[in-house]
This record gives structure tokens, sequence and C-alpha cells, in this order.
């Protein structure tokens, strides 16, 4: 089975990414979020559970959705981080940076 294309959806306060990324599609991808963010007034959570992969592009890329968020007043959250895709934050010590990522934080693991 070849992976998914990446997509970020937005769905009740919740941004939804799911799909394969890596260095082809993160800018696509990174662009897509932005302007679901953007379009937001209040707290939102981003949803990683139809991740198909933890890379550090994703980490880069959810540290850049972070610095857009916060610049707007807008609290981001994480859920759904993979086992995987936390050690690799853990890491690169950005797990503080992460809310969602932090050891004892609720997160759902795969």
């Amino acid at each position: 089975m070849s992976p998914s294309a990446p997509l970020a959806r937005l769905s009740d306060g919740v941004l939804v990414v799911s799909g394969f990324v890596d260095f082809d599609s993160v800018v696509a991808l990174r662009k897509q979020g932005e302007a679901l963010i953007a379009s937001c007034s209040r707290a939102l959570t981003v949803d990683l559970e139809a991740l198909e992969n933890a890379h550090s592009v994703v980490l880069s890329l959810l540290l850049c959705w972070r610095r857009l968020a916060a610049g707007r007043n807008i609290e981001l959250s994480f859920r759904g981080v993979s086992d995987r895709l936390a050690s690799l934050a853990a890491l690169s010590n950005l797990e503080e940076e992460l809310p969602g990522f932090a050891p004892g934080s609720d997160i759902a693991t795969h």
C-alpha cells in the first residue's frame, strides 16, 4: 500500500492532519495548515492520529504552525502524537515547545 497524500482539514475546532509527510509534500501542507489556522480565532487542537509517519520535517512543520498561532494569539495544542514522533521531539528537546508532546501529557500513541 502506498502512502497517502498529506492533508490538513478543520473540523469543530480541531485541525486534523493525515497522510505521509516528507520533504516533497511538507511545504504544501504547511501552507494548507497556515490558511486554516489563520481562519481561527480561538484555541485549536492539532490531531496527529492519522499521520502515517514520524520525521523531522513534521516537527519543523508543527513548530511553524505553533509560531503562526502564537503570533495570532491562538493557543495551539497537539493530540494523537505517536510514540516515534514524541521520541523525535524529545531527542530534539522540543517536547516543551509542543503542548501534548511532553511526558505525562494526555497523548494518544500508536
